[in-house]
């Protein structure tokens, strides 16, 4: 095994900027392309369903894909598999730009995925595979402050080239950030494999957990639109359960498993990741509804909206290094309890925050409980990957990154799908509850109720009289804001769960 480096020695640093390259290249890319959908849709002559799967065609491969793209770094050698993630990304991408038509991009967006299974896992397995054990914590408290900052460009990046009509350079910027990441791990990055890495690969293990994860995920991502009674529903659901309940028998049996299940004998690391899919199972859905609060019920741009984040934002850039430092000194269990519990209680603050006169309350309604949020992902993020990338043997470092990776999307998707029908329901009791005391025909009335599907985007329906319109559309603010507050104290929730996970798992460094 090549030995560790320090972080501040010339190698050290070449591993830093190529991981972030690489890292920021992939975030970039995916804030980016949510700006330019309404270009891209009228330049392709999309429908709703193609930006559906150009946005989840890669969400699905990635998530598919990103646990075996983690081993395969340990086995084989982790430089040469994230080198191959970036290069299909950057052919992928170039593809994206050249595409002629939704169909082509949605295969290309594939193509992407597949590069980022491969690259994504592989930039924090490097970094814990090549850092000194005693700077980990600072090195991915670095990754996580400047991807962050790189990565808040993105929207901007995109609103330009849209407004530009270049909607296409989303894509192609992608090159010569991917060749300069690659030429840096060619020239100045050693080869970091295990010497002792069983060199077989479990193949049926690798289908059965791809398989499972694209089922799953593919579920979850068509449940707000479809419901869970649909078979395409709880039809892939259902198989993606049994083939994962498949993969873990397999795996026991395997005598060279692609995931080796005493990994979670830990209770550190098994610990880490109910964490991590707690708290981001949280944020993802708070985030959600945050932003279509702040645009449809609010009345903020999407430039004020996305502006709103930026507290979040300069506390991660500012914090996330001094935390991984001193999660290094002082070992993680603190920051692990105490992080996910503040970010909890910010989400919270958010959920109190009922009708305001937009952009102009800012600062006295929606600022306090972001404050608070930032402040806790701040101190929760680089103890946590540098926890679970410690838990386990350094041989397994990739496959622990795979596993926190997947575990973190899978959370992103899942509360998208739960939570956009857990909002619908409690949007619709709140419409009919004040919908009964209107003087609506019973036709008008559910033509009411049936807008609640689009949360937010419910419109009046055509027979309401003019008269009416502005009660109608006080309902739905008020019905939306009653939901947006109930997933928030829900959100907030699982964010102190994610510390009681923290509290209860993961060992105080000795």
């Amino acid at each position: 095994m090549t030995p560790t480096v320090s972080l501040r020695s010339k190698e050290g640093k070449w591993i830093m900027v190529a991981t972030i390259l690489a890292s920021a290249m992939a975030f970039i890319d995916g804030t980016a392309l949510n700006v330019v959908l309404p270009a891209l849709q009228r330049a392709l002559q999309a429908s709703a369903a193609d930006l559906f799967w150009v946005l989840n065609a890669y969400m699905l491969m990635l998530a598919a894909l990103i646990l075996i793209g983690g081993a395969l770094g340990d086995k084989l050698g982790r430089k040469k598999i994230f080198m191959t993630g970036i290069a299909i990304f950057i052919l992928g991408s170039a593809a994206c730009g050249v595409a002629g038509s939704a169909l082509w991009l949605i295969i290309f967006r594939i193509i992407q995925g597949i590069g980022g299974a491969l690259m994504i896992p592989g930039s924090l397995s490097l970094i814990a595979a090549s850092i000194d054990e005693n700077e980990r914590g600072k090195a991915i408290g670095t990754w996580s402050s400047v991807t962050t900052l790189v990565t808040m460009g993105g929207p901007i990046l995109g609103g330009a080239l849209a407004d530009a009509g270049l909607w296409r350079y989303i894509f192609f910027i992608n090159l010569p950030i991917g060749v300069i990441a690659l030429l840096l791990l060619a020239t100045k990055v050693q080869e970091r494999k295990e010497d002792n890495s069983a060199p077989g690969i479990d193949f049926i293990g690798a289908g059965l957990i791809a398989l499972a994860l694209a089922l799953l995920t593919f579920g979850l991502l068509r449940m707000p639109s479809l419901g869970f009674a649909h078979p395409q529903v709880y039809g892939t659901l259902a198989g993606g359960i049994l083939l994962l309940i498949v993969f873990i028998w397999v795996e026991y049996k395997s005598a060279d498993p692609m995931l080796p299940l005493t990994l979670f004998r830990n209770m550190t690391f098994t610990g880490a990741n109910l964490l991590t899919f707690f708290l981001y199972a949280g944020l993802g859905a708070g985030m959600l509804f945050l932003s279509l609060n702040l645009v449809q019920v609010q009345g903020y741009s999407q430039l004020a909206s996305g502006l709103t984040f930026l507290p979040f934002t300069i506390l991660m850039i500012l914090l996330a290094r001094y935390a991984g430092s001193l999660a290094d000194k002082y070992g993680a269990r603190l920051f692990l309890v105490l992080g996910p519990c503040i970010a909890g209680a910010g989400l919270l603050c958010l959920s109190f925050v009922k009708q305001t006169r937009g952009p102009a309350d800012y600062w006295t309604t929606f600022f306090p409980g972001m404050l608070v949020l930032g402040l806790g992902m701040a101190f929760t993020v680089a103890p946590l990957t540098a926890t679970v990338m410690g838990a386990v043997s350094p041989h397994l470092s990739g496959t622990a990154s795979g596993i926190n990776n997947a575990v973190s999307r899978l959370a992103g998707v899942f509360a998208n799908a739960v939570f956009g029908a857990l909002a619908v329901l409690f949007f619709s009791a709140v419409v009919q509850q004040r919908i009964a005391a209107l003087s609506l025909t019973s036709a008008q009335q559910a033509a009411v109720k049936e807008q609640t599907v689009n949360l937010g985007n419910a419109a009046v329906p055509a027979d309401i009289a003019a008269s009416q319109h502005g009660t109608v559309v006080a309902v739905y603010h008020e019905g939306f804001i009653d939901a947006y507050s109930n997933i928030l104290r829900i959100a907030g929730a699982l964010g102190f769960l994610g510390g009681l996970m923290g509290g209860l798992f993961v060992k105080q460094k000795a």
